[in-house]
């Protein structure tokens, strides 16, 4: 627990420049839309019953975003997947009703920007 400012809340300006909107600002967004997201990886899930698909949750300083990893792009990006404390993910909006997700296409890991702070997900399968 911090009363400081969210990580991601400095690097707005910088995540700005490389085309990344808020997670707030998905909801904004039409089903179907491409769009890029950036957040800390709070965790990933790869349950058994998904047929390889993995599920990554991001924070951002104004809340989450759930993302559906295709295998055939978790395989691809494997390395940015499986690394990332910050990830930023260029994707598809997939929305149904109240619940919206992203499909990943491309997953860049950001974690540089973080320098030394220490953020660590919760990994499950």
């Amino acid at each position: 627990m911090t009363l400081r400012r969210h990580p991601l809340a400095l690097l707005r300006e910088k995540l700005e420049q490389r085309g990344v909107i808020p997670t707030q600002a998905l909801w904004e967004q039409p089903n179907g839309r491409w769009v890029t997201a950036a957040g800390l990886v709070i965790t990933r899930q790869r349950p058994g019953s998904a047929g390889g698909v993995t599920f990554v949750t991001l924070e951002d300083e104004v809340g989450y975003v759930n993302l559906i990893v295709w295998e055939r792009v978790a395989a691809a990006q494997r390395a940015a997947l499986l690394e990332s404390r910050l990830l930023e993910v260029r994707g598809q909006v997939q929305r149904e009703g109240d619940v919206l997700h992203v499909i990943a296409q491309r997953l860049t890991n950001l974690s540089a920007l973080l320098g030394d702070l220490t953020v660590e997900s919760r990994d499950f399968r």
